[in-house]
């Protein structure tokens, strides 16, 4: 798979007839390595490992109703008291982040009230945090991390 912009982080890696898969240690299963899972397994090490959000608290690739339309979204972070403190939006590394995309996870969080964004398709990464009151949206340099 492409190399990214992240740290490299050890993963485990199986196939299954003639198809690589990659082990979710959210899912807790081996799921289709394609393009934009290599990005999103990567941020969820980037969650856990650099930044020390607890497993217990990450949820990967849930449905969720947006003007009632069924959208999945790819990673959502919890607070200890059930809100949702940060939701992710990757893409593969061939699909430019473009103003759709930025769109896209907006119409989520009017929904998910998260109070962090990112955006990442594995080589450009964007933070974002939210007024949600406001529907304001500020970029900020990184998303706070945990294990300090």
């Amino acid at each position: 798979m492409q190399a990214l912009n992240f740290r490299p982080y050890s993963f485990r890696f199986k196939n299954k007839e003639n198809k690589p898969l990659i082990f979710d240690e959210i899912r807790k299963k081996f799921v289709a390595l394609q393009p934009e899972e290599w990005v999103r397994q990567h941020v969820l090490h980037f969650l856990l490992y650099d930044k020390g959000y607890p497993k217990n608290r990450i949820q990967v690739e849930k449905q969720i109703k947006v003007n009632s339309l069924t959208k999945r979204f790819d990673i959502i972070v919890y607070q200890p008291d059930g809100n949702i403190e940060v939701l992710v939006e990757c893409k593969s590394p061939s699909t430019p982040i473009s103003q759709d995309v930025f769109d896209q996870i907006a119409r989520y969080n009017r929904r998910l009230k998260a109070k962090l964004l990112i955006i990442t398709n594995g080589l450009d990464h964007y933070f974002f945090r939210v007024d949600t009151e406001n529907e304001k949206y500020d970029f900020i340099q990184d998303i706070p991390d945990l294990s300090l």
